[in-house]
């Protein structure tokens, strides 16, 4: 078993009766904005996360597709998951930047994978690679976030 709190959290929360849907609005609520495209993390583990967001009137956009921000909003918390459940604990993180594709309409729910390099967690950056799917397999936005590591600072006593 992990020391890692999340992921410590990830697999007692699994245990208990609708233990995904805890697990996912407990993480979501991290950052509100999450809260607003439902996402349900199916899968985490260290450096890979994925997550699906339902296709619902809330997310779309006049055509009636999965909005773009809301599909951004689904890759950075996959990454922010990613991120958490695989970084040494005296690291931190801090998003850089994004870059994204939008290859295909979002016509469907969404889901969404996050995977980063094991050897990268270490002061500097790392691309964490993320993408979406349709339910068919298309795949509807591709990207990277990059984050920037940086020892956490030493406390003074």
């Amino acid at each position: 078993m992990t020391d890692n709190y999340l992921l410590k959290l990830h697999h007692k929360v699994l245990k208990w009766p609708f233990g995904r849907q805890l697990f996912s609005r407990l993480f979501a609520s991290k950052a509100p904005y999450f809260k607003s495209i439902k996402p349900l993390i199916t899968e985490l583990r260290p450096n890979f996360c994925e997550l699906t967001i339902p296709k619902r009137k809330a997310v779309q956009n006049h055509i009636g597709t999965v909005h773009a921000i809301a599909l951004c909003n689904g890759l950075e918390m996959a990454m922010g998951a990613v991120a958490e459940a695989s970084i040494p604990k005296h690291l931190r993180w801090i998003p850089k930047g994004m870059t994204v594709n939008y290859t295909a309409k979002a016509d469907s729910d969404i889901r969404i994978t996050a995977e980063a390099d094991p050897n990268g967690w270490h002061v500097g950056d790392l691309a964490v690679v993320v993408n979406g799917y349709r339910q068919d397999g298309t795949v509807v936005i591709t990207g990277t976030i990059t984050i920037y590591i940086s020892e956490k600072p030493t406390r003074k006593s």
